[in-house]
């Protein structure tokens, strides 16, 4: 389908009509030319009346070429239906400086634990089909990095450029979840969710965990929380080298914020541990929604400007030549 955003712009297709018209009535009375040698011939003054200018064809195309490209013409593609069940999900991620420690096995090796969340949840993350994500980080506080979103790939691509210490090295659980909760104000169409994942206690920030849960739990909000890190630093028991382990990480705190809030608690200690959650938030229930659909537009404006820009530049270019060749 064609259609203009502004047709009314075509309204000032005769404004160079009408300025025309309007100019030599304005100017008659002034325009007389007097010559000299006229007076020998007993002739006083002659008054030679300008002859009324008008559009040439080409200068009216381009005209029209212009109004045409200020109206802004546009393509609108066939319907596409947006899904209508879904679930939102607030991702809420620790990016304190514990989250640095290599224990956590992936792919044969040892990586650090934001390697190894980044690459499970990336999958996770691009599974979400019809399902809204949102990304919070956290350290010395929370931040909202992706508002609740159907673009999976760019919650993604955040989520990978996420880096330890980008908002400090501590580890501020209740802004976390605070901030979660806020996010879903004045959603209730769907399954609101929160996934918190961390690897330590609560040591900043200015809400309490149990204040946030709190407001969880009057919301209806149901949280998920991952205790993300390796009984053993690197995968030894025997000797505790390469840092601190999971040990200090609170499950306590874990465990009844996700109790109370109808959620799940899972202690991540290597890939298989955080993939649990998959399986468990692809039981819940899809909430339906108004279908929606979605047209996609494609703005064509610049085709006639371009045109209007080439009729012009011959048009410069064919009146210099005339000059040129005019005798002086």
């Amino acid at each position: 389908m064609f259609e203009f955003s502004w047709p009314w712009l075509f309204l000032l297709l005769p404004l160079p009509l009408l300025l025309l018209l309007l100019k030599p009535a304005a100017s008659n009375a002034s325009t007389r030319l007097r010559i000299p040698s006229f007076a020998k011939h007993n002739l006083t003054s002659q008054s030679i009346e300008p002859h009324a200018r008008r559009l040439n064809p080409l200068e009216w195309v381009i005209w029209l070429l212009l109004v045409t490209a200020a109206a802004n013409p546009t393509w609108l593609d066939e319907p596409i239906s947006l899904p209508n069940e879904g679930r939102d999900i607030m991702l809420a991620v620790d990016l304190s400086g514990s989250m640095t420690e290599q224990d956590m096995a992936y792919n044969g090796q040892y990586v650090d634990r934001l390697t190894m969340v980044k690459a499970v949840l990336s999958d996770f993350i691009e599974q979400r089909q019809g399902d809204r994500l949102g990304l919070i980080l956290f350290g010395d506080t929370a931040f909202l990095q992706t508002p609740l979103t159907r673009d999976v790939k760019t919650v993604s691509k955040m989520l990978s450029e996420a880096q330890i210490g980008l908002v400090g090295r501590a580890t501020a659980i209740g802004d976390a979840l605070g901030l979660s909760v806020k996010r879903f104000a004045n959603k209730d169409e769907s399954n609101r969710i929160v996934v918190l994942l961390t690897d330590g206690q609560n040591t900043a920030g200015n809400l309490n965990p149990e204040d946030a849960l709190l407001l969880a739990r009057e919301e209806g909000i149901k949280v998920y929380t991952i205790g993300v890190g390796s009984d053993n630093p690197r995968g030894f028991s025997l000797f505790n080298v390469g840092g601190s382990s999971g040990s200090n990480l609170d499950e306590s705190l874990l465990k009844k914020i996700a109790e109370q809030t109808g959620g799940l608690y899972f202690r991540a200690k290597d890939v298989a541990g955080l993939q649990q959650i998959y399986a468990e938030l692809d039981k819940l229930e899809p909430i339906s929604a108004d279908e929606q659909t979605f047209r996609p537009q494609s703005s064509l404006f610049y085709y006639p400007l371009l045109i209007a820009i080439l009729l012009i530049s011959l048009k410069v270019m064919l009146s210099t030549l005339r000059a040129l060749k005019e005798p002086n």
